[in-house]
């Protein structure tokens, strides 16, 4: 398998719906709520979606079970990333450090072996989004930048899981779509009861009072999120896993401009550097 040029625009347009939703959720008064929020309205997209296409091949239900479990300790992780810090110090942190833990993992579980070339890309494409998110204008963050990092390093561990458990699972389905659709039908709502549940009475409330008020934008962070994922595991049932996770990364780039240009946090010139380095890096995993 090969990455392709038109399997490489799909994952980048992938990449922009990515970090599109998760700036709403950097944006939204309360992160977890909102987290809890779009991906459960995910139920309502997917179902129709199965409904044409059929389930998914029994081969890959366990992949999907346990990737359903793993995404409820994602969402916990991402909610309490961007609570304590920018997105353009969480976002590149979280998605930075997990294609070279995928490329890894795919080597030892799935055996697939990448040239020099798209080593060095998957490489640089981290290095790239490190600096990103490590540049001096997220240094000093009104938030708490060592909760930040420490979730966003979990997390990064987290996306890595998951990443190799969907790529075993969307290649043992037969279907990709049916694949993913089954995967939206429960992954975000164990989030959602684990949110209303710490909550308490009043507290639940609350917080179904304060989703009235963002089902609009939930829709589309949830329409977002779906397709981008969608991509995503589409794109490694044609290409290996290790390069599609670190071209999906590229997400960063777009997330830098989200965050200057509506979130009003700083760019500077280390995240220049940073976004030259992704960009020779996805060149890397284009042509290795």
């Amino acid at each position: 398998m090969t990455l392709t040029g038109p399997v490489a625009l799909a994952v980048l347009f992938g990449a922009v719906l990515h970090a599109s939703w998760n700036a709403l959720i950097k944006s939204a008064p309360d992160k977890s709520l909102d987290t809890a929020l779009i991906h459960s309205l995910g139920l309502f997209i997917a179902l129709p979606i199965l409904a044409f296409t059929g389930l998914p091949a029994a081969a890959s239900w366990p992949y999907l079970a346990a990737s359903v479990v793993i995404h409820v300790g994602y969402y916990v992780a991402l909610a309490g990333a961007y609570k304590h810090g920018d997105l353009g110090l969480a976002y590149p942190v979280m998605r930075g450090s997990a294609p070279l833990l995928v490329a890894l993992s795919s080597l030892a579980v799935m055996g697939e072996r990448l040239s020099g070339l798209a080593w060095f890309g998957v490489a640089g494409s981290c290095a790239g989004v490190l600096t990103l998110g490590l540049s001096p204008g997220h240094l000093h963050t009104s938030g708490h930048r060592g909760k930040a990092l420490g979730f966003a390093l979990a997390n990064a561990c987290i996306i890595a899981l998951y990443t190799v458990i969907d790529g075993l699972g969307v290649r043992a389905s037969g279907n990709a779509a049916a694949y993913v659709a089954l995967l939206f039908v429960f992954d975000g709502l164990p989030f959602m009861l684990l949110v209303l549940w710490r909550r308490g009475p009043q507290g639940r409330r609350d917080a179904l009072a304060y989703m009235r008020g963002r089902l609009g934008v939930a829709w589309l962070g949830t329409a977002a999120s779906l397709a981008s994922y969608g991509i995503a595991l589409w794109a490694m049932t044609r290409a290996p896993v290790a390069v599609v996770a670190a071209l999906r990364e590229t997400s960063v780039l777009f997330a830098a401009l989200i965050g200057t240009l509506w979130l009003r946090e700083r760019f500077g010139r280390q995240r220049a550097l940073g976004t030259a380095v992704v960009v020779c890096g996805v060149m890397a995993l284009r042509f290795g």
